[in-house]
């Protein structure tokens, strides 16, 4: 299998660049930018939400992409104490996990904690998907391809609560991580599904400005664009060489993670 290292030792795998670096500098660089993105946007230096950003180059997609998955995980930045941190804790997941499946989905973007660091990293994670479920409206993205986000989610963290069960599950999640693969941490698993989502909304704002001619720039260059944003994983490899095309690969080149 291909999820979370559940998978035949004959598979490669690959991962973003944000997971190669590690899931606590992750949470090092999130500490650092969205205090910064909060000033800029209340003192208007930036479009916000990201998602009404206008549109004119690869830059811009890729900005909006990745202030969009700002946006969500600041949720996760404002959990008092060091709530976070339980978010890359091997010892704590399991505990984590059962937290979030016990909280009650809410509708909220506008949040209120409890003072329980679990319950509050939950009720952070809901108001994540719930502000890109907010963005995607309002970037006109289909609801087919947004549907279900949710139920998705608790699916992933049901499999991911079992992987911790499993006997040496601390040893191996090390093993997973000095190997650059994702392990079932509850970081891994709401930054992975984040920048899908967020993807989504950079590709309908983008649609929507090609569509419109609202889009100052080159339309070859940001059809191109367009067609890339599905072959790549994270914000910052969508300016620079380009990936292959997965669908011209044989099935021995490809390399991928299933999350």
């Amino acid at each position: 299998m291909g999820w979370f290292g559940w998978r035949s030792a004959k598979a490669p795998v690959v991962a973003d660049k944000a997971v190669l670096s590690g899931p606590r500098a992750i949470l090092e660089d999130l500490a650092k930018r969205v205090p910064r993105y909060v000033d800029d946007a209340d003192q208007g230096r930036l479009t916000y939400p990201a998602c009404r950003q206008s549109i004119s180059s690869a830059a811009d997609v890729r900005a909006v992409w990745d202030h969009t998955r700002l946006e969500a995980m600041r949720y996760l930045t404002m959990v008092p104490g060091h709530g976070i941190d339980l978010l890359v804790e091997p010892a704590r997941q399991s505990d984590m996990l059962d937290a979030f499946l016990r909280q009650q989905p809410h509708g909220d973007t506008v949040i209120d904690f409890t003072g329980s660091s679990m319950n509050d990293v939950a009720i952070a994670v809901f108001a994540g998907f719930n502000w890109l479920n907010h963005c995607a409206v309002l970037a006109g993205v289909d609801r087919d391809r947004v549907s279900g986000t949710l139920h998705h989610f608790r699916k992933l963290v049901v499999l991911a609560q079992q992987w911790w069960t499993t006997e040496g599950s601390g040893p191996r999640c090390r093993q997973m991580l000095a190997n650059g693969e994702k392990p079932p941490l509850m970081l891994v698993l709401v930054w992975t599904d984040y920048t899908r989502l967020a993807r989504e909304v950079a590709a309908a704002a983008l649609r929507r400005a090609i569509d419109s001619g609202a889009a100052s720039g080159d339309p070859d260059a940001l059809a191109q664009t367009l067609a890339r944003l599905g072959r790549t994983d994270d914000p910052s490899d969508l300016i620079g060489p380009a990936k292959p095309d997965p669908s011209a690969r044989n099935d021995d080149s490809t390399k991928r993670i299933m999350l």
